[in-house]
């Protein structure tokens, strides 16, 4: 069995350079904006979550050790891209949240890369305005 930090190296790296650039042009993928804690700059990233009513729920396959994460925890205003369209919000960690059972609640195939490839499943939920 492949050890956990091996794992998130490799997928990272796998995302950085060849999944997240080529998701980032398609018009209908579904983006979270952040600010780079450090930078400062705008960072987009591919995700795969789900409307529910005001608020858009997805886990991150990496919690903490995820850079948006990261970005999240130093400034929780976020946007998400749906369908095109950009919506503005507060992003929420819930580490107390089943991230495995709120997974069953969200699309199946990005659910399905998420629990395959994560090693510490985290719940957001973003609070759309």
């Amino acid at each position: 069995m492949v050890n956990a930090d091996l794992q998130h190296r490799w997928v990272t790296a796998f995302q950085r350079h060849i999944a997240n650039p080529v998701l980032r042009r398609l018009p209908t993928q579904t983006l979270l904006e952040t600010t780079g804690r450090v930078s400062g700059q705008v960072r987009r990233t591919p995700i795969g979550g789900a409307r529910r009513g005001d608020s858009f729920w997805f886990v991150s396959e990496f919690g903490e050790r995820s850079q948006y994460i990261r970005n999240i925890q130093a400034d929780d205003r976020v946007r998400v891209r749906l369908r095109g369209r950009w919506y503005t919000g507060t992003a929420h960690l819930l580490p107390e949240d089943d991230a495995k059972a709120r997974m069953r609640d969200l699309p199946r195939y990005n659910s399905a890369v998420v629990g395959a490839f994560g090693t510490d499943l985290l719940t957001v939920r973003v609070d759309l305005d």
